[in-house]
């Protein structure tokens, strides 16, 4: 039996589909990420679209002469049409975005690309638009189950400890002048120049640096500096040179080799503090230096655990990419690079890495940002594919332990975080990461281990926060560890 409700909804399902625009669409595929699609919208299909605007507009015009509401239709037309022009085109491309969105495959990882005002409506005839849109590439998922991988293990030995004991120390330890030549590990205060055919381009003065094998600059690097260091003291010059990152902010400079020269202005030794009653206290309020041993131990072992995960991550996924080669959008890559970075160093920092180890990663991201993002789109795009083959999404539980996790590593209320993530539109970037972790948590499952040693390697790199060709708007900013480091980013947001 048909119902007089059924028989509405049968004639509003049918007004809809009769309303449907009537578009041409083609597009384009200029690289793997990206469409470029022109629209055409017919001509009857903008005419029915000012007819309505009219009809709601001529219950209340104002035209002088006639009482509003009562203007000739013709005369309202072509007083208001400017003024509903705006509206009428406005509704046009919402509409046909809509049903471009419905009916085509590919899947939109951003918004349309196109400028509004310079999109114009004809007089007499069909609108015409064109823009480019991001999307998700296609490709055919790669072979996930029964991958041989390599997991580092280690047990840690008392020199392990003793070797973190003493860069924990340093830390606390005091820097004080000496006389002496400088040495491997010690530290000089100097004026550093940099220069191309005679011409300074930047400098810094009175700079402490730790005489290591690697001075880094978000840059450039310069490897052997101990070697180039050691032996010298106060008022000795020494140069050398350092090739120009192909990230570097001036394009002029890109892959050039520069002259470097340091100024050593003061040699100092750290004299690292007695390990007594204050500072065990300093430390975390250790009563004896056992419980301090026993807590680097489960803090190396918590690096472990991350450089497991790192390790076998990273194995995955360079498997799982090999045959990646399809580019990515610039533009893309430039605004996701900021977002790696960021999540990057709040890993670190969530496993325990000392501050000037995370600064050396840093400026070797800032160095390598395209590159490095350009892994982590490729990575993220196979995950994500991954995912919905096999069905794997983030639920509420997980969002809430995730969300646990921060507050606990950035010491805020869960509450406070949910609200930033919220405001910060980053809960897709959170659903992301969580993804992400299942996929690889089930290819690990499925995956054949031989484990290998682990290198615990002593940090080699001190770095210096200075773009030596000088920093420019699009540079990535310096992260810190403040009020937007509570949060999670992932390579890109899921739209």
């Amino acid at each position: 039996m048909t119902t007089e409700t059924d028989t509405q909804d049968v004639a509003a399902e049918a007004e809809e589909e009769k309303q449907k625009l009537n578009l041409e669409v083609q597009v384009t595929e200029p690289s793997a990420c990206l469409r470029h699609v022109t629209v055409t919208v017919s001509k009857e299909d903008v005419k029915r679209y000012f007819d309505e605007a009219f009809s709601d507009l001529m219950p209340k015009a104002a035209v002088p002469g006639f009482r509003s509401g009562r203007a000739p239709r013709k005369l309202v037309e072509s007083k208001f049409r400017s003024e509903v022009e705006d509206q009428v085109k406005g509704s046009l491309l919402m509409d046909s975005m809509g049903q471009i969105a419905d009916e085509q495959e590919f899947s939109a990882i951003s918004e349309p690309d196109f400028d509004f005002e310079a999109i114009e409506l004809p007089e007499d005839g069909p609108l015409t638009f064109e823009f480019n849109l991001e999307v998700r590439p296609e490709f055919e998922t790669p072979n996930w189950k029964g991958l041989e991988l390599e997991r580092p293990t280690r047990e840690f030995s008392k020199e392990d400890i003793d070797q973190h004991l003493e860069d924990l120390l340093s830390n606390r330890a005091a820097v004080t002048p000496c006389d002496e030549p400088a040495g491997k590990r010690d530290y000089v205060v100097a004026n550093i120049a940099f220069s191309l055919d005679g011409q300074t381009i930047t400098s810094l003065e009175e700079q402490t640096i730790r005489v290591l094998p690697i001075l880094s600059f978000p840059d450039g690097q310069i490897d052997g500096f101990d070697d180039l260091i050691e032996g010298a003291k106060a008022g000795d010059k020494k140069t050398t040179k350092i090739t120009i990152s192909f990230e570097a902010p001036n394009a002029d400079l890109q892959g050039k080799e520069v002259d470097v020269e340091f100024e050593i202005l003061e040699v100092k030794r750290l004299v690292l503090p007695k390990l007594d009653e204050a500072t065990l206290a300093s430390l975390g309020d250790f009563e004896t230096e056992g419980d301090l041993r026993d807590v680097i131990k489960a803090d190396l072992e918590r690096r472990l655990a991350y450089q497991q995960r790192q390790s076998i991550r990273n194995q995955i996924t360079k498997l799982l990419t090999e045959a990646a080669d399809w580019d990515l959008p610039p533009d893309l890559l430039r605004r996701q690079s900021r977002r790696e970075l960021e999540r990057a160093i709040l890993e670190l920092r969530s496993v325990g890495y000392r501050e000037d180890e995370i600064r050396a990663y840093e400026n070797e991201l800032r160095r390598n940002s395209q590159e490095s993002t350009k892994r982590a789109l490729h990575e993220h795009f196979i995950l994500e594919q991954i995912a919905d083959d096999e069905n794997l999404e983030a639920d509420p539980d997980d969002y809430d332990n995730e969300i646990m996790l921060i507050a606990a590593q950035s010491n805020e209320p869960p509450r406070r975080i949910r609200a930033r993530l919220e405001k910060r539109g980053q809960m897709d970037a959170l659903r992301n990461q969580i993804v992400e972790r299942k996929v690889i948590s089930m290819i690990t499952e499925a995956a054949k281990f031989n484990d290998v040693d682990f290198e615990l390697n002593r940090n080699e790199t001190d770095a210096i926060d200075h773009y030596i060709c000088g920093q420019s708007e699009d540079v990535i900013p310096e992260a810190k560890h403040d009020e937007d480091q509570g949060t999670v980013k992932s390579p890109t947001d899921r739209t």
